[in-house]
């Protein structure tokens, strides 16, 4: 716009300086006067040309200026999204959180019940073995039973039948 009143300025001092000629010029003809004509024709021509093309530039700014507008508005979708996605994020996480909780709660559960059961399972087991051990303990102490099986080996050595018995019982 300031380029088009620049021109228009010029414009009007040109022709008021051809109008200052024309008072002043005494051998002003009329292939001057046709010249004169020809030369505002073509300012005014030029000055139509400027002021189109100015509003042209001004057009594409404003279409610049829109695409703009459409950009940001693009970017404030997007930011929008980054913000829906972080939430998400943060969701999931919290549940994540809680379902570790959960597995950890019953990991522990689980590990306090096999602890506990074989507790209990081994102790009636226990009881079976020191019966056992105070049975073989009276074995031990009575020395018939001693006696006795000291004679069978004696007697597995000539029998090949007895001694495959003893080794069979693991007493040879």
């Amino acid at each position: 716009m300031h380029h088009s009143m620049t021109y228009r300025f010029l414009l009007l001092g040109l022709l008021s300086l051809a109008n200052l000629f024309q008072c002043y010029a005494q051998n002003f003809t009329d292939e001057d006067r046709a010249r004169l004509i020809r030369t505002e024709t073509r300012l005014e021509a030029l000055e139509q040309r400027m002021t189109d093309g100015f509003s042209q530039i001004d057009k594409r700014f404003e279409q610049v200026d829109k695409r703009f507008e459409q950009i940001d508005k693009r970017f404030e979708q997007v930011d929008k999204r980054f913000e829906q996605a972080d939430k998400r994020f943060e969701d999931n996480f919290t549940y994540m959180g809680y379902l570790i909780t959960l597995f950890g709660g019953m990991f522990a559960s689980i590990i306090a019940f096999a602890l506990w059961d074989r507790k209990t399972m081994i102790r009636p087991f226990e009881r079976k073995v020191t019966e056992i051990e105070s049975e073989i303990m009276k074995i031990k102490k009575d020395k018939t039973n001693g006696k006795i099986i000291a004679s069978l080996r004696e007697l597995a050595k000539s029998d090949i039948q007895l001694a495959e018995i003893l080794k069979s019982n693991h007493l040879l």
